[in-house]
């Protein structure tokens, strides 16, 4: 009979669920990740899981395990309907995650939620070696809060819809601004000297949206790019639910050929945590 191992990443307003039923030959298949949405963890929990099992016609008996992990595991102290639970450690599981859905054996896995994780992950056989290099508070939290406070709009998609209209040469200073009679050389002079730097008293709602995922995103980028030379690494694959934003996917496009680096944003990276703990065996 086919086993199904279920991961749960627990935040404090969205808790996300995947499956793996692993059949007698022992490969997985990954039965596509949900989302709900509750103010309170547990409730997030059950109706995540009762979601879950529905909609894939799961039974209990179906299942061997749960991997729980993210802020809000620690409210799971019991098992869910008897079935065996284990927490795994999130950023472990930020970087298996990574792996898996890259295709990858090697690279530097970002994070990129309300604040910012990145981990060095490499897969050896059936193990992985995963370490925590580290992060930045910048990160989603930061488009929400700079937006709400300097635009009144703190929807994602609001926030999304003002950038499309944005234009960075009413707020940030480029290389090229200060740059214009000695170019530098071999730098590429329309990389941002100063986010912010060059404001405009005509800048549009619209302007300072762009501003501010652009500093965001750049933020994340050269940290990620600083991470990847230390390990002597080209490939950095990007997970969360930011890389699903318009502006701040297309700064990573764009910064990839000025650095060397190939930044991957594979398919359902914004589940790369939950699949992690699935996947996760520690």
């Amino acid at each position: 009979m086919n086993k199904t191992v279920i991961g749960i990443d627990v935040g404090g307003t969205t808790t996300k669920i995947v499956g793996f039923r692993t059949d007698r030959n022992g490969s997985k298949e990954l039965i596509h990740p949900q989302f709900v949405r509750a103010t309170d963890p547990l409730t997030s929990v059950y109706g995540a899981f009762g979601k879950f099992t529905a909609q894939n016609g799961l039974e209990l008996s179906d299942i061997s395990r749960i991997h729980t992990t993210g802020a809000g595991a620690a409210h799971l102290t019991k098992p869910i309907y008897n079935l065996p639970c284990y927490a795994v450690p999130e950023f472990s599981s930020i970087g298996i995650g990574g792996l898996y859905l890259s295709g990858l054996d090697e690279a530097i896995v970002v994070s990129m939620g309300t604040g910012t994780a990145l981990i060095y992950a490499k897969k050896e056989g059936e193990k992985y070696q995963i370490k925590y290099l580290g992060g930045t508070g910048v990160g989603g939290g930061t488009v929400v809060g700079l937006s709400r406070k300097l635009l009144g709009v703190d929807s994602i998609d609001h926030i999304e819809q003002l950038c499309a209209d944005g234009n960075l040469d009413n707020i940030d200073l480029r290389i090229k601004d200060i740059a214009k009679h000695r170019p530098y050389q071999g730098v590429n002079e329309n990389l941002t000297a100063a986010n912010f730097g060059k404001v405009s008293d005509l800048a549009t709602p619209s302007d300072l949206a762009l501003g501010i995922t652009n500093m965001v995103a750049e933020t994340i980028a050269m940290l990620s790019v600083f991470a990847a030379r230390n390990f002597n690494l080209s490939r950095i694959v990007l997970t969360g639910n930011l890389t699903t934003i318009a502006p701040i996917r297309y700064v990573f496009e764009n910064l990839s050929d000025s650095f060397g680096v190939r930044f991957l944003i594979p398919e359902n990276v914004q589940f790369g945590t939950v699949i992690g703990a699935a996947l996760n065996q520690e």
